[in-house]
């Protein structure tokens, strides 16, 4: 962290005009003499800049209002941590007869003051100090001017290798410089009078070292390393070679020559070096690696244009001559000879080598052998070993020396890769050489013929069947006298042949579904056996051709078929296979039941059961066959359950309960009515408890046929006033509500034959039935629906009793949890009930409806959507 306090370094006080303009030198400071190392130099005024050098200079025209203007000059070194600052005062300076001109000091740049760029030779010899320019200032003639430089080669490195003359402004040099190291220099010249004003612009003056021929050229490596093809044409380029000069580019020091001095081995030059380039390209008509496998160059380099009086460097170049396919192999001998014992087989007989002139393990020297005659059976193998390079015959089936006692092959031989002429030359002959090989006599068991028989067979076949033949012969005498035949053990025992003629029987019906049958086939091996004990073996394959022993039935034949006569579906399955399979033909085989019922077409395997029309309801069992492509057929017996019935469930549901009563015993049906009877005990019991009066309706038969109402439709009801049904103590009057349907509000009773209501009206007890009060007092007959104000009137003073009856307790103190005011909450609320008096469990409740009673089928066949 910077320390907090600035220490003022030193005050400057510069004289200048007092108009300014932007980017006006206003002098120059030496901050190394308060700071030697400053990271950060700020001016305090934004109207200056201060260089590195110390220049200050204007960022804008600045006028001095006052005689005196200061401002500071700010230093900062962040790793020492030090900061300095330096107090810059500018001053009006006087008018002096000298200056004819304000503009005339103001001039920043003068012919003599901005010279030509100094040169210098490279590596001069002296005498030192050697001047090599001078810089002078046009306002030496006005003022008393000291000059001074700093840079590289004065106060930088390389440092005291120049210095100028405080009075005259001569740059001179201290000694010799090398310009590889410093091509040129570039210094700032300065120009101040004795009070420190800087009349003119710091001059950057720049020192060119001229290049002297000093450095030799030099290759960029050490060995240079090609390689090209033999028989390649001439002008091929090989490669290329690269040299380098540290002298100043593009001037004759820097301009290469290259020549081939000499080549390794010392025979016709076969290579060609471009002298400006450095590419090297092939001279020689025909460069063979058999002769001459590798060259090796000695070249020079030479700068000054290749000029005798230049310096000159040598190199080596090596060059490689890539194998070709040019040279093609041959065998070493023409004629081969060797034995084998017949039925050998995957044995080596002989081994054959070739010469090659190519490059060993080369593709162009590997050797590829082939048969290309005498070995039509495929009998005999040649491959090559790659360590050896030799050919490698071997014998792959055994030979038959009663066939053939001896076999001429012919081998060839060529190259892994493809041939590469040279020019000029020759088309290549394929080597060829002929292998006889002797067939050694050997004392041989029975040969089967074929060694492979195949037997169709087909699937259920009778036992004792001869399904063939198969007999081996004694290769020396050409005859099957004297041989026996066996079955390998182990093998499926379903097959026997006879020991002395071969014949082959069925001992089992051939199943393909069974066993060692499921693939269809099954291989048997058999022995022949010679008098001498010698054994032959032979296969015998029987395959199963499939048979139709399988007969088609149907997967599912007990169906509910309901009032809708919804078609049922038959579907058949058939082990066989194709063709003894699929399409089934389904027929009803009864014709009084083929009358009333019919078959449709499905697919393949599945027809349609329907009846031809209205038939009673029962149970049919329908026979019905089915004929596979085969022509087996099958008779099934189809169960159809014709059901009064809505769903398949409802009829199985009237069978389960109806196998119930038929095993009831005695002790059940009793236990029944004992049931039956308590039940309605229990019922008279709450309702002698429950009612207070007792009434008695005489329903009408009229009124007996109103106890199922089938009402579908959506007219508006009647229009009733909207009063309270149910009007509770401790409510607000607008507490009760009717149920609302719409916007209207209808409340209908339906009577139930044998049910009696009870209704006040007017003052007393009477019966609430179809009898309505006339104007005479007659009894006048009415219809079965009640108006609102008499339902009205009956409920409103009982439903109000009881339910203030619930709202207390057993010590007849009002109880809150069961009568709770609540607010309207909107037409439509999905709120249901809420309360102890509320059913909780209103939701589990429909249960029942999956489960109802025959007596409801007229409510659901109406409630069915046809």
């Amino acid at each position: 962290v910077l320390s907090l306090c600035c220490e003022a370094c030193k005050k400057v006080i510069f004289h200048v005009p007092s108009e300014l303009e932007a980017d006006t030198l206003v002098g120059r400071v030496d901050l190394k003499e308060c700071l030697q190392s400053a990271d950060f130099i700020s001016s305090s005024d934004g109207n200056f800049k201060i260089l590195e050098d110390g220049s200050v200079y204007t960022t804008s025209a600045v006028s001095l209002s006052a005689e005196k203007k200061t401002f500071s000059i700010l230093l900062k070194d962040i790793q020492e941590h030090v900061q300095k600052k330096i107090h810059v005062s500018l001053v009006e300076e006087e008018k002096k007869k000298t200056r004819h001109a304000r503009d005339t000091v103001l001039k920043r740049t003068k012919r003599r003051w901005g010279p030509i760029p100094s040169v210098m030779i490279e590596n001069a010899l002296g005498p030192f100090p050697l001047q090599i320019q001078q810089v002078q200032s046009d306002t030496a003639q006005n003022y008393t001017i000291y000059y001074s430089a700093s840079g590289p080669g004065i106060d930088q490195d390389p440092k005291g290798l120049f210095y100028i003359e405080r009075e005259t402004g001569n740059i001179f040099a201290t000694r010799a410089v090398d310009r590889e190291q410093y091509p040129s220099f570039q210094i700032i010249c300065f120009a101040t009078t004795p009070d420190g004003y800087s009349p003119e612009v710091p001059l950057v003056h720049t020192i060119r070292i001229e290049d002297d021929n000093d450095n030799a050229p030099y290759f960029t490596q050490d060995l240079f390393e090609f390689s090209v093809p033999e028989n390649s044409k001439p002008g091929v380029i090989v490669g290329r070679v690269t040299a380098e000069d540290r002298d100043e580019p593009y001037t004759l020091h820097t301009t290469l020559k290259y020549r081939i001095v000499s080549q390794t081995p010392p025979v016709t030059p076969a290579f060609s070096l471009h002298g400006d380039t450095g590419v090297i390209a092939v001279l020689l008509p025909q460069l063979d690696r058999e002769l001459v496998s590798s060259y090796t160059l000695l070249i020079e380099v030479r700068d000054m244009a290749g000029q005798p009086f230049g310096l000159c460097t040598t190199g080596t170049a090596l060059i490689r001559i890539e194998d070709t396919n040019d040279n093609a192999p041959s065998f070493k001998q023409i004629q081969y000879e060797t034995r084998v014992e017949e039925n050998r087989v995957n044995v080596e007989i002989l081994r054959v080598s070739v010469v090659d002139l190519d490059e060993p393990g080369s593709p162009g020297s590997g050797a590829v052998y082939e048969i290309i005659r005498g070995n039509d059976d495929q009998s005999f193998e040649i491959t090559t070993d790659k360590n050896t390079n030799e050919g490698v015959l071997c014998v792959v089936k055994g030979l038959d020396y009663e066939s053939a006692k001896q076999r001429i092959l012919v081998i060839a031989v060529n190259n892994e890769a493809p041939y590469m002429l040279a020019p000029h030359s020759q088309q290549l002959s394929q080597s060829t050489s002929t292998v006889t090989v002797h067939v050694l006599d050997v004392d041989e068991g029975p040969v089967f013929k074929p060694c492979h028989l195949r037997i169709d067979v087909k699937e259920c076949e009778e036992i004792g069947t001869n399904i063939g033949r198969y007999i081996a012969e004694d290769p020396e005498t050409g005859n099957s006298e004297g041989i026996c035949y066996r079955i390998a053990p182990g093998q499926c025992n379903w097959i026997s042949i006879d020991e002395k003629s071969g014949a082959v029987r069925t001992i089992k019906v051939l199943d393909r579904d069974v066993g060692e049958m499921r693939q269809g086939q099954c291989n048997i091996t058999v022995l022949a056996i010679d008098r001498n004990g010698k054994t032959g073996t032979g296969t015998i394959q029987v395959v199963i051709q499939p048979g139709n022993k399988n007969y088609p039935r149907i997967t599912k034949t007990d169906y509910i078929m309901c009032r809708d006569r919804k078609p049922i579906c038959l579907t058949a399955q058939d082990g066989d296979q194709s063709p003894y399979s699929t399409p089934f033909v389904y027929r009803i085989t009864d014709r009084s039941l083929a009358s009333s019922w019919k078959i449709t077409r499905h697919n393949d395997n599945s027809v349609y059961l329907s009846p031809k029309g209205d038939i009673p309801f029962g149970i049919y069992d329908i026979p019905v066959s089915v004929t596979d492509n085969g022509g087996k057929v099958g008779e099934n017996y189809i169960k159809v359950n014709y059901c009064d019935c809505v769903t398949p469930t409802d009829c199985l549901r009237e069978r389960v309960l109806g196998g119930q009563n038929v095993t009831l015993g005695i002790w059940a049906i009793l236990a029944m009515i004992l049931g039956s009877l308590l039940l309605l005990l229990i019922l008279i019991t709450i309702c002698g408890c429950c009612g207070s009066g007792v009434m008695h309706r005489h329903v009408t038969d009229d009124c007996a046929n109103h106890n199922l109402i089938i009402s579908n439709t959506e007219a508006p009801g009647e229009e009733v006033m909207d009063h309270n049904i149910i009007p509770l103590q401790n409510t607000c009057d607008q507490g009760g509500y009717g149920i609302k349907t719409g916007d209207q509000q209808t409340f209908e009773m339906v009577k139930g034959r044998g049910h009696t209501l009870e209704s006040v009206k007017g003052g007393g007890h009477q019966t609430l039935g179809s009898v309505k009060e006339g104007g005479g007092g007659q009894p006048v007959m009415d219809t079965c629906r009640y108006s609102y104000s008499e339902w009205h009137n009956f409920t409103h003073p009982r439903l109000g009793e009881k339910v203030h009856l619930c709202r207390q307790d057993e010590e007849q103190k009002h109880s809150e949890d069961y009568l709770l005011s609540y607010n309207y909450e909107g037409k439509g609320s999905l709120a249901g009930s809420v309360g102890c008096c509320s059913d909780q469990h209103e939701e589990e409740a429909l249960d029942f409806l999956d489960q109802l009673e025959p007596k409801f089928r007229t409510l659901a066949e109406t409630c069915v959507k046809r």
